[in-house]
């Protein structure tokens, strides 16, 4: 019987030191875009499976969303949209707030968002559209040589 009550005090000690030990370092925010993101994007683009003119546009974090929905919206209120985001790490500290879009061709698919001065940002799932755009784009052109058959009897 003693066996099990030094077991069981080992276990509660493990724990009282995991619950600690999360306090004590706490995980990274999601998402970490504060605040609303002006743009105007020049070219049309989609986010999600919505397509949008090009036009100025305020992006930002969804109320009572986890961090993880925001909506982009035009400057008029004429077109929105909502979208998932997760976290994103930039590979370098972002001088200024950007939006970063994925080109294939003359499709352009928001891809991530960052706050100036800060490499924590957000990143949107590729749609199921994105996807099949750029397994095309990625498998690019292939060209086969043909010719003119002769016709028999001419």
């Amino acid at each position: 019987m003693k066996k099990r009550e030094t077991r069981g005090h080992q276990l509660l000690s493990l724990f009282i030191a995991m619950v600690f030990a999360l306090t004590m370092y706490p995980t990274k925010a999601r998402a970490q875009i504060t605040g609303d993101l002006e743009a105007d994007i020049p070219f049309q683009f989609h986010v999600g499976n919505t397509k949008l003119p090009p036009g100025k546009y305020t992006i930002h974090m969804v109320d009572n969303s986890d961090l993880n929905i925001m909506e982009i919206s035009s400057a008029d209120g004429s077109t929105s949209a909502l979208f998932q985001v997760r976290q994103a790490e930039a590979k370098s500290t972002p001088a200024k707030s950007e939006l970063v879009f994925n080109k294939y061709g003359h499709r352009y698919f928001l891809e991530e968002l960052f706050d100036e001065s800060n490499p924590s940002g957000s990143a949107l799932a590729k749609s199921g559209y994105e996807k099949r755009v750029a397994e095309a784009a990625a498998e690019g052109q292939e060209h086969v040589p043909a010719h003119h058959r002769q016709r028999q009897g001419s």
